[in-house]
């Protein structure tokens, strides 16, 4: 069965840290993008940042120089490192990998900024 589970979701403290974890159950290793998106309450799904075969990331400017995007291919796990954390923040976040024709979608995991 074709699966990408996410975790490492949770409530921090602004200016806290977590570690988003995506691992898949089939090789990622010739994917063209693995990203990760969200989607805050009765806001549309947004692109958080992106990590190409060629090895390239881009990240949208609201988490640049804070987020950073990795992949482990032996593993077939994609992290997200989120830094200094905003309320802003808020938002279920959700992992996609997408081939020349298939897209796969995780079940998104929440990440909750407050005091």
């Amino acid at each position: 069965q074709v699966q990408l589970v996410e975790s490492g979701g949770g409530l921090v403290q602004p200016g806290g840290s977590l570690r988003l974890s995506c691992t898949a159950s089939f090789d990622i290793y010739s994917a063209k993008t693995i990203g990760w998106y969200r989607q805050a309450p009765e806001k549309q799904r947004e692109l958080v940042a992106v990590s190409t075969s060629g090895g390239s990331t881009s990240y949208a400017d609201f988490v640049k120089g804070r987020f950073t995007i990795s992949r482990d291919n032996a593993k077939s796990t994609v992290y997200l490192q989120m830094n200094s954390l905003k309320p802003e923040d808020t938002a279920v976040y959700y992992c996609n990998v997408k081939f020349i024709i298939q897209n796969y979608w995780g079940q998104g995991t929440q990440v909750t900024v407050s005091s």
